[in-house]
């Protein structure tokens, strides 16, 4: 993704990236691929370790890991926990109770289990609002989702097997 001018955008253009995968792709592969880089880039913040977590909780349960979507979506809910209501321009509270509900079924999975679904990270601040919504425009969703790491000198595997 282009970077732009961080003077002219109040939030980092990874942490942007990170929500438009998260919430209109539903592609966790490339949410901690985005994150990861940004947590990096700021010493290893726990919030920003803490909202990788729930996007690889999530992948792991869709790819029907459910120990490891259980230990991610915990670990996130008790990090993200500590955080105000609103943090970084989203409903964090929203995230923090859907996950902790998430973590509640993940633990009664084996007398109980249910069908994979997907959250949505409400964005509260207008102008984060803005600032997805344009930088959405030049992100283009990575089709087919990446199952896994791949090396970066080798191309994505295609359907047609070229």
């Amino acid at each position: 993704m282009p970077r732009r001018a961080a003077s002219r955008m109040a939030y980092e253009p990874l942490y942007l990236a990170y929500l438009i995968y998260f919430n209109r792709d539903r592609d966790y592969f490339e949410c901690h691929e985005v994150l990861e880089e940004l947590w990096l880039e700021k010493q290893r913040d726990p919030l920003y370790k803490a909202l990788l977590q729930v996007a690889v909780g999530l992948y792991h349960f869709r790819n029907a890991n459910v120990r490891g979507g259980l230990i991610l979506l915990k670990q996130s809910h008790e990090v993200l926990g500590r955080y105000p209501a609103v943090t970084l321009g989203i409903d964090l509270e929203k995230l923090v109770r859907e996950a902790g509900a998430y973590v509640a079924r993940l633990e009664a999975y084996e007398d109980q289990p249910f069908d994979y679904y997907d959250l949505t990270i409400r964005i509260v601040d207008p102008v984060l609002k803005e600032e997805v919504r344009l930088a959405a425009e030049s992100i283009q969703p990575v089709v087919p989702q990446r199952r896994g790491p791949q090396q970066p000198d080798r191309p994505r595997n295609r359907p047609d097997g070229a």
